[in-house]
């Protein structure tokens, strides 16, 4: 068997050797990060900004020649240093109409000096893919309100099928836009952060978390005194107009034989509503009045003959 090595094969056999050599002093001469995000949430402009940090290591790098560039679509395209830093380079990239991603890599070009001469070296990233998010919610309107508050969530793709729920119950939802989305706070126990997310067609999205605080339910007067087969005026009112649906309030008694009376539901858009309470069987007890979110309410009432 032959034993020598051609000058083809030695060619190849020093390529091999050579190339993470030459690829490890590269790196001792400068460091290239990408400080770009993967995702990119969608703006009218289409525009994002890809974002390398190029930091010079020794003296070998002849000044000045540093030249960091983006290659995207098949073109290069060079990253302009950013006003006020000596390594943040950056470079503002359109995404074309029907896109929703790209891939890219980034190449930073420089000249060394050795002992006899200045070479030509380059550096270059791993390729990498941006995509740019049509739906995301970016924040709500407050963090925190009392039970039936309207509450606005920001962000970008909302749908008329999106319903909000808050700590896994549904909120009454209204679609403003496709950049705004509304609710209102459920009748949910007060004193407690729950999580609020949006559901639609395209997933499920996070709008943070919501505190709800504890408000007051208003009934008048505060107490009731009836024969049998009397009539009284019972008034609820909350702080905040009822959302759309109504607001259902329940009211209990430790008496039922002494008390008729319907149920209470504080219409859509108004902030009180009245009831008619008759007077059944001779008794004396309390209603209770409790409604998620407010403050409980005891009326005492009294029927006699």
């Amino acid at each position: 068997m032959d034993k020598r090595i051609s000058k083809t094969n030695r060619r190849t056999w020093l390529a091999i050797v050579l190339a993470p050599i030459a690829l490890f002093l590269a790196g001792c001469d400068l460091k290239l990060v990408d400080l770009t995000p993967s995702t990119h949430k969608a703006n009218p402009s289409r525009t994002y900004s890809i974002t390398a940090q190029v930091s010079v290591k020794n003296n070998a790098v002849v000044e000045g020649s540093v030249r960091p560039e983006i290659i995207i679509d098949g073109k290069a395209h060079s990253m302009s240093r950013v006003p006020g830093s000596d390594s943040l380079y950056e470079y503002d990239y359109t995404m074309p109409p029907g896109r929703d991603k790209a891939a890219y890599y980034l190449l930073v070009r420089y000249q060394r000096k050795t002992a006899t001469a200045v070479v030509a070296k380059e550096i270059p990233t791993d390729v990498k893919t941006i995509q740019v998010e049509n739906r995301y919610s970016v924040e709500l309107e407050v963090n925190r309100a009392p039970v039936g508050t309207r509450i606005a969530i920001l962000g970008r793709g909302f749908t008329r099928d999106d319903k909000v729920m808050v700590g896994g119950t549904p909120a009454v939802t209204q679609a403003e836009s496709s950049t705004s989305l509304a609710f209102y706070v459920p009748s949910l126990p007060e004193g407690r952060n729950y999580n609020v997310t949006v559901l639609g067609l395209n997933g499920e999205l996070s709008a943070g978390s919501l505190r709800v605080d504890a408000s007051n339910i208003r009934v008048s007067p505060g107490s009731l005194s009836l024969r049998k087969g009397q009539r009284g005026i019972l008034a609820f009112s909350i702080p905040t107009e009822a959302p759309p649906g109504g607001l259902a309030v329940t009211v209990t008694t430790d008496v039922p034989d002494s008390v008729i009376m319907p149920e209470v539901v504080i219409p859509a858009g108004q902030r009180s509503t009245s009831i008619r309470v008759e007077g059944g069987e001779p008794g004396s007890g309390n209603l209770y009045v409790e409604l998620g979110g407010y403050s409980d309410v005891v009326i005492p009432i009294t029927v006699t003959n």
